[in-house]
C-alpha cells in the first residue's frame, strides 16, 4: 500500500510541480527580461508582483475552498454535485475580479508610495500595474479553474495550460520590452501586456476543457449550500493569504530601507527561490487532493499515509535545492542580472534562505494535508504567528532600532518558517480526521 500511495502522490504532484513552476515563471521571466533595463525596473516589477499576490488572495480563498469541496465530492462519487460546486465558484470569481480590478487601479500608486519606492520606481510601477489590474480577471480565473481540476485529480490539464501561457508570454514579452522584430519598444509596459495576453488565452483553454470534461456543470437551479461551503472553507485561506502577502509587502518596506540594489537582490532571490518552493507547493496540492479524496471515500488511514509520503518527497527535493542555493548562488544570480551590487547582496540572500528550505517544505505540505481535511483555520493562525509575531517585529527591530546589516533582517525569514513548521506539526498530530458534512 505505501508504494501505491507513493506512486499516487508522485503522479499527482509531478504535473502540479511543473505547472506551478511554469505559472510562477511568468513573474520570474518578467524580472529576468526587465533585468536588462536596470535595478529600477527590477524593483518596480518586484513591488508590482507583491501587489498582485496580495490581490490574488481572494482567488486563493476560492481556489482552496473549491478544491477541498470538489475533491471530497469527487472521492464520494458525487461528480454532478462537484460540477455544480465548481460552477458556483466561477460565479464568485466574476464578482471578486471586478472588486479587485477597481481597488488595484485606484490604490496601486498609493501602495508604492507607502512602501517608500523612489519616484523613478513609482513611475515604472504605475505603467505595469495599470495593465495588470485591468486584466486581473484572467489571473483569478486561471487560479480557480486550476483548483477545480486539482480537486478532480486532473493535474495534467493545468500543466498544458501553463506551458501554453509561458510560451505565449515569452513570444510577446521579449519583442515588446526591447522593440525587436518590428515591435514598439515599450519596456516594462510590454511585460505587462504579455502577461495579460498569455493568461487570457490560458483562461479560455481551461474553461473549454472544464466544460468538455464536465468538471463544471451549469444548472439553472442555484445550490447556495455549495457557495456557502466554498466561502466557509476558503475564507480562512483568503485571510491567510492577505496576512501573508500584506506581511511580505511590509517586509519589503523594511528591505527597501537598505536601498534599491538590496531590494532588487531580494526580488531576484525570491524569483530563484521559486524553483524550490514551487515544487513544494505542487506536492502540497497533491497532498490536499489525495487527503480530500481519501477522506471523501471514508479511508482516513490512507489519507494519513498520503500526507506522510507527500511530506517525505517535499523534504528531499527542497533540501537538495537548499544545497544548490548555498553552494552555487553566484551562477544563479548572474543569470538574472549583471549588476555587481545586486549580485553581491543576492549571494547573501541565497545563503540565508538555503536554511529555510526544509522547514518551508514541511510547512507547505502539512498545510496542504490540513486543507484537504477541511482544516483551513489553523493555517491562518500559523501565518499570524510566523509572519506577524516573528518575521515583521524582529525584522523591523533589527533594521530600525539596532540598524544592523540586511543579513540579520533576512535571517528573520528563517525564524518565521521554523515557527510555522512547529505549529503545523503540532496541529497535524492532533487532527481528528474525518470527511466534511456536504
Amino acid at each position: 500500500m505505501p508504494r501505491i500511495i507513493r506512486k499516487q502522490v508522485f503522479s499527482l504532484a509531478l504535473p502540479v510541480v511543473l505547472s506551478s513552476l511554469l505559472l510562477r515563471s511568468v513573474g520570474i521571466v518578467d524580472i529576468f527580461l526587465v533585468g536588462g533595463l536596470g535595478a529600477t525596473a527590477i524593483a518596480a516589477v518586484g513591488i508590482a508582483q507583491i501587489m498582485v499576490f496580495l490581490s490574488m488572495s481572494v482567488s486563493w480563498g476560492i481556489n482552496i475552498g473549491v478544491t477541498v469541496l470538489v475533491s471530497q465530492l469527487w472521492g464520494a462519487g458525487r461528480k454532478e454535485d462537484a460540477g455544480q460546486a465548481a460552477f458556483q465558484a466561477l460565479m464568485l470569481v466574476i464578482m471578486a475580479a471586478l472588486v479587485i480590478m477597481i481597488l488595484g487601479l485606484s490604490f496601486g500608486n498609493h501602495v508604492a508610495l507607502f512602501l517608500g519606492a523612489s519616484p523613478e520606481v513609482q513611475g515604472i510601477l504605475s505603467e505595469y500595474t495599470r495593465i495588470i489590474f485591468s486584466f486581473i480577471f484572467f489571473s483569478i480565473s486561471m487560479n480557480v479553474l486550476t483548483g477545480i481540476m486539482h480537486g478532480t485529480g486532473d493535474t495534467k490539464t493545468p500543466l498544458y495550460s501553463t506551458l501554453l501561457v509561458n510560451i505565449l508570454h515569452i513570444l510577446v514579452a521579449y519583442p515588446l520590452i526591447y522593440g525587436h522584430f518590428g515591435a514598439p519598444m515599450l519596456g516594462v509596459k510590454g511585460a505587462a501586456i504579455a502577461v495579460a495576453v498569455s493568461e487570457g488565452v490560458g483562461t479560455v483553454f481551461l474553461l473549454i476543457r472544464s466544460l468538455f470534461k464536465k468538471y463544471i456543470i451549469v444548472r439553472r437551479r442555484f445550490e447556495t449550500k455549495y457557495t456557502v461551503m466554498t466561502v466557509k472553507l476558503g475564507l480562512p485561506i483568503l485571510l491567510d493569504r492577505v496576512l501573508q502577502n500584506t506581511g511580505s509587502m511590509l517586509f519589503a518596506k523594511i528591505v527597501l530601507r537598505y536601498g534599491t540594489a538590496v531590494y532588487a537582490a531580494h526580488q531576484v532571490g525570491l524569483a530563484i527561490e521559486a524553483f524550490s518552493f514551487m515544487p513544494g507547493y505542487g506536492i502540497s496540492v497533491a497532498a490536499a487532493t489525495l487527503v480530500g479524496q481519501k477522506l471523501g471515500a471514508g479511508r482516513p488511514e490512507d489519507a494519513r499515509l498520503s500526507a506522510f509520503e507527500a511530506r517525505r518527497l517535499a523534504v528531499v527535493l527542497m533540501a537538495f535545492m537548499g544545497l544548490i542555493f548555498f553552494f552555487f548562488p553566484y551562477g544563479l544570480l548572474r543569470a538574472f542580472t549583471n549588476d555587481p551590487e545586486v549580485v553581491r547582496y543576492g549571494v547573501v540572500y541565497m545563503k540565508i534562505v538555503a536554511f529555510s528550505q526544509i522547514p518551508l517544505a514541511l510547512t507547505m505540505v502539512l498545510g496542504g494535508s490540513l486543507r484537504g481535511a477541511g482544516d483551513t483555520k489553523f493555517l491562518m493562525l500559523a501565518t499570524i504567528s510566523g509572519m506577524w509575531l516573528v518575521r515583521l517585529p524582529i525584522g523591523a527591530l533589527l533594521a530600525t532600532v539596532f540598524a544592523l546589516p540586511i543579513v540579520y533582517v533576512w535571517s528573520a525569514m528563517v525564524l518565521d518558517w521554523l515557527t510555522r513548521m512547529g505549529l503545523l506539526l503540532w496541529r497535524y498530530h492532533r487532527e481528528s480526521w474525518g470527511r466534511l458534512e456536504i
